[in-house]
C-alpha cells in the first residue's frame, strides 16, 4: 500500500492544540478530518520541522513545517454491487439517496449483501477518497430497512467528520410522514394521562422519553422513563380517514435520533404505523368507515414510514442543503384509496 507525503506551513495564530491546528492549515483537497488526523499523530506519521509527534494536544508555532505520511485509502472488504440507487444530490463530498423500502443500510450478519452500501461502493467507485482510511462510503444516519426515503452519505474523512457532528448536535433537520392508526389530538382525554405524551401550540403533540434494548427481545427498543437514551419526537396531523376518523397521515419530526424511535414512540402515544409488525399492532377497523376494503389496510406490507425532507449544512463548503422525497408509490396508494369518497 503507497504513502503519499502531505507538506504545508503552520499559519499565523495558530490554535493551542496540535490537531486542531493541522485540521484548521491541511490543504482543502486533503479531506482529513481533526479525527483522522489525531489518530495520525498517534500513529507517529505526522513530523514538525523533522521531529516525530505523537502528542495530539502538542503545541506548534507559526510558520513551523508540517509533514505528513498518510497511506493511500485501502479498498473495503464490502464489494460492490450494481444495485439501481435513486441519487438526489452528488458531489465529491457527499451523496443522497432515496432509499427504496426493502433496502438495509450496512451489510450485517442477517444480510451481508444487497445493501446500501455494496450499491455505494459500485456507484461511487473511484470517488471515494477514504472515510479513516478506508475507501468506503460513511454511514451517519440510518432508518430502517422496510422505511423508504432520504439518506446522506459521506464520501470523504472530511464530510463525515462534520456529518458526524450535525448529526450529534441534533441540527440536522429530518421529517418524516407516515400514516398511524387513530388520530392524535390534545382533546383525547386518554392522551392526557399517557406519560411522556403533551401537546404544543398547533396540535402538535411532543413525545418525551428514555429508549433502550428491550428487555426481551432484543429486536426491540423499549419506553423508559429511567436510565437509556434520551428521545424527542414531534408529531402533527396533516390529513385524516375514515367517517369518523379511524387513520391519519402525519408528519413527525426528530430533535434525538434513536433506533426505531418514530415507531415506538408512536406505538406509546397509542397511534401505532400502519403496517409495523412490531410496534403497530393491527386494529380491526370499521369496513362502515372507509370506501377502501378495510383488510387492505391491514395487508400493508410494511410500516408505513417515509423520510421525507432532509436538511443540512454541506460539510466541507457549509452550503445550506435541503431536500424532499415524495411519498412512494406504496404509501401513494395506500393514501389514495384511505380518501376515496364513502359511497
Amino acid at each position: 500500500m503507497g504513502t503519499r507525503q502531505i507538506e504545508f506551513q503552520i499559519a499565523a495564530d495558530p490554535p493551542p492544540r496540535l490537531d486542531k491546528a493541522l485540521s484548521r492549515d491541511v490543504p482543502d483537497g486533503e479531506n482529513l478530518s481533526r479525527t483522522r488526523l489525531a489518530r495520525l499523530i498517534e500513529g507517529g506519521a505526522v513530523q514538525i520541522d523533522g521531529a516525530e509527534i505523537r502528542d495530539p494536544k502538542a503545541k506548534v508555532a507559526e510558520g513551523a513545517r508540517v509533514t505528513i505520511a498518510v497511506a493511500e485509502a485501502e479498498d473495503s472488504h464490502i464489494g460492490p454491487e450494481d444495485i439501481p440507487l435513486e441519487v438526489v444530490f452528488e458531489d465529491a463530498d457527499v451523496i443522497v439517496v432515496n432509499k427504496p423500502a426493502g433496502m438495509v443500510v450496512h451489510p450485517a450478519p442477517g444480510s451481508p449483501s444487497g445493501t446500501l452500501v455494496n450499491a455505494l461502493l459500485h456507484h461511487c467507485g473511484d470517488d471515494l477518497s477514504g472515510v479513516g482510511g478506508v475507501k468506503r462510503p460513511g454511514i451517519v444516519h440510518r432508518i430502517d430497512k422496510e422505511t423508504s426515503g432520504l439518506l446522506v452519505v459521506a464520501k470523504s474523512d472530511a464530510a463525515h467528520h462534520g456529518l458526524a457532528e450535525q448529526f450529534a448536535a441534533h441540527s440536522v433537520e429530518r421529517y418524516y410522514r407516515a400514516v398511524c392508526y387513530g388520530v392524535p389530538d390534545a382533546n383525547d382525554p386518554r392522551l392526557r394521562g399517557v406519560k411522556g405524551i403533551s401537546f404544543e401550540p398547533g396540535n402538535i403533540m411532543r413525545v418525551t422519553t428514555q429508549l433502550a434494548r428491550h428487555k426481551t427481545d432484543r429486536q426491540k427498543q423499549a419506553v423508559l422513563f429511567h436510565g437509556g437514551r434520551h428521545a424527542v419526537t414531534r408529531a402533527r396531523v396533516v390529513e385524516t380517514f375514515g367517517v369518523p376518523a379511524g387513520l391519519a397521515l402525519i408528519e413527525c419530526w426528530l430533535e434525538t435520533g434513536r433506533t426505531h424511535q418514530i415507531r415506538v414512540h408512536m406505538a406509546h402515544a397509542g397511534h401505532g404505523l400502519v403496517g409495523d409488525p412490531v410496534y403497530g399492532g393491527k386494529r380491526k377497523l370499521s369496513a362502515k368507515a372507509f370506501s377502501a376494503d378495510a383488510a387492505f389496510v391491514g395487508a400493508f406490507p410494511r410500516q408505513a414510514l417515509h423520510a421525507a425532507v432532509l436538511g443540512f449544512e454541506h460539510p466541507v463548503t457549509g452550503e445550506s442543503l435541503r431536500f424532499e422525497a415524495d411519498l412512494p408509490q406504496d404509501m401513494q396508494c395506500l393514501v389514495e384509496r384511505l380518501r376515496a369518497p364513502l359511497s
